[in-house]
């Protein structure tokens, strides 16, 4: 079984995939979009970049409280 790597994704495309898991979008202050889930037990903070490298995605991941499989269905 391959494993599916995380790749560089916009801020867009990282929102989106949250909202898909019912977080929503907080406020934004300058370049960064503050996001928490439904419930507010989760919260997030998206670098509002063109460019998100894997290793900021994976803490976004993680502070969502997702694995990388489920994001990247979440994206796909």
């Amino acid at each position: 079984m391959s494993e599916k790597k995380l790749h560089v994704l916009s801020w867009r495309k990282v929102v989106k995939a949250l909202n898909k898991r019912g977080f929503v979008v907080l406020r934004q202050r300058g370049s960064h979009i503050s996001m928490a889930s439904a419930d507010g037990k989760r919260r997030t903070i998206i670098p509002r970049h063109d460019e998100i490298k894997p290793g900021t995605l994976l803490d976004i991941i993680q502070q969502a409280g997702l694995t990388k499989e489920e994001f990247i269905e979440l994206v796909d």
